[in-house]
């Protein structure tokens, strides 16, 4: 448990941290509830940009009036016409360490990576199969469903070991962060998966997450290519949405894998690039977050989330005691968030609908529950979530990083005001 006086500490930590990536620090003051950390932390990260933009005044898309090379903070760019080539030096998001042989395309958003991947795809991987665990995040599947139809979509109930692979078309295994803990340890513990690539979705793991080691090694030791998509929106600048930004980092193959995947690897990395200019999807060097790469920023950022999967534990087996007929998934391979599932069908706008009204009544009381896609705040958020798997639309609670004591009233808040709101729906 963390307690409060902890939290402050910690978040002055990460305050102080923003204030010092500015050229003119801002008078800086200790934080004395949660609300003041969020004020304070989301002024800072204004502060950031507005000195960005004034240092820069002179910065186009073109970047016809900048001599020398562009910055912000430990990263440096170059680019021509339109950041149709823009190149990028500086730290790795994550905390493995990289090859140098490893490539990182940057670029406007977690989406437009891999959008942008599996574009490139088409002319290596001609009617593929590309497989998927329940949980995958649903854009990503629409995208396929959509725009990438020349793979063929194969929906798995645990792992890649259910299909039987085929000599005739090829296999991408999309491996999604969203998925399941079960889901997610049934892949590792496949049998000779036989895989021509796998994409994985690293959105919701930190950036330093064993997780993350795990699949790596699982690929190294299966001899197959894999390139790591992720949007650094999320975990990535300290709760503050810093700016939109997304990545691939294709990483090395083993010498000991077949020359034909070294190859594969080898041209996906020019066909995303390529894709990126074609879809004008480049990175914005503005949303890069200046306070990346240092020891603080990697330390912060660990407890951070540490801290959030301590809460979600706690959350989840509260709920699963106090809400058995309405949990959902409550263990999702990142344990950032869990779900609930309404006592009728509702369909998108109603389930908004109800994420808005708990956030509405949460609030009144003072608590910090707001109603907010994504994850990864310092505050509680919820909104809908679509169940595919079951075809249906739930509830998610995303936790945040709040004191125990704090967030465990939000939890007790949100199962009474549940159990009020399904017992009113079954009597209508």
């Amino acid at each position: 448990m963390e307690a409060l006086e902890t939290y402050l500490d910690r978040k002055h930590e990460e305050l102080r941290l923003l204030n010092g990536s500015l050229s003119t620090p801002l008078p800086l003051r200790y934080p004395s509830s949660p609300a003041e950390v969020i004020e304070q932390k989301f002024q800072l990260a204004a502060a950031l940009k507005a000195e960005h933009a004034l240092h820069d005044w002179a910065l186009t898309e073109t970047a016809w009036a900048h001599s020398g090379r562009l910055r912000a903070g430990p990263f440096e760019f170059d680019y021509d016409y339109q950041r149709a080539d823009l190149a990028v030096r500086g730290p790795s998001f994550y905390q493995f360490v990289a090859s140098e042989d490893d490539e990182t395309i940057y670029t406007a958003s977690g989406m437009a990576a891999i959008s942008a991947l599996l574009l490139a795809t088409r002319p290596l991987l001609p009617d593929a199969d590309i497989l998927t665990l329940p949980g995958t995040y649903g854009e990503t599947v629409e995208l396929v469903e959509s725009h990438a139809r020349h793979l063929r979509l194969i929906t798995l109930k645990s792992s890649p070991d259910e299909v039987e692979p085929s000599a005739e078309r090829p296999r991408i295994f999309l491996f999604d962060s969203c998925t399941s803990a079960a889901a997610f340890e049934a892949t590792l513990h496949c049998e000779k998966p036989q895989l021509d690539l796998t994409v994985f979705d690293t959105t919701c793991f930190s950036n330093g997450s064993g997780r993350i080691r795990r699949v790596l090694s699982w690929a190294r030791r299966w001899r197959i290519p894999i390139v790591l998509v992720r949007s650094h929106t999320k975990l990535d600048s300290l709760g503050v949405e810093y700016g939109r930004l997304g990545s691939a980092v294709f990483v090395r193959c083993e010498k000991k894998a077949e020359a034909s995947k070294r190859q594969l690897l080898r041209e996906l990395v020019d066909g995303t690039r390529n894709a990126v200019r074609l879809l004008g999807s480049a990175a914005v060097p503005a949303h890069f977050p200046p306070y990346v790469g240092t020891t603080a920023y990697r330390q912060l950022t660990d407890r951070r989330v540490a801290a959030m999967l301590r809460n979600s534990r706690r959350t989840a087996r509260y709920f699963a005691s106090a809400l058995p007929g309405s949990s959902a998934e409550l263990h999702f391979a990142h344990g950032l968030y869990v779900t609930l599932a309404p006592s009728t069908r509702l369909d998108e706008k109603q389930t908004r609908s109800l994420a808005a009204e708990l956030c509405h009544d949460l609030s009144k009381t003072g608590l910090p529950l707001r109603h907010a896609g994504s994850f990864g705040f310092d505050f509680g958020a919820a909104e809908w979530f679509n169940d595919r798997p079951r075809d249906r639309y739930v509830l998610r609670i995303a936790v945040p990083d709040l004191p125990t004591s704090l967030w465990d009233k939000v939890s007790q808040a949100v199962v009474e005001w549940w159990s009020v709101h399904q017992s009113k729906s079954l009597t209508k």
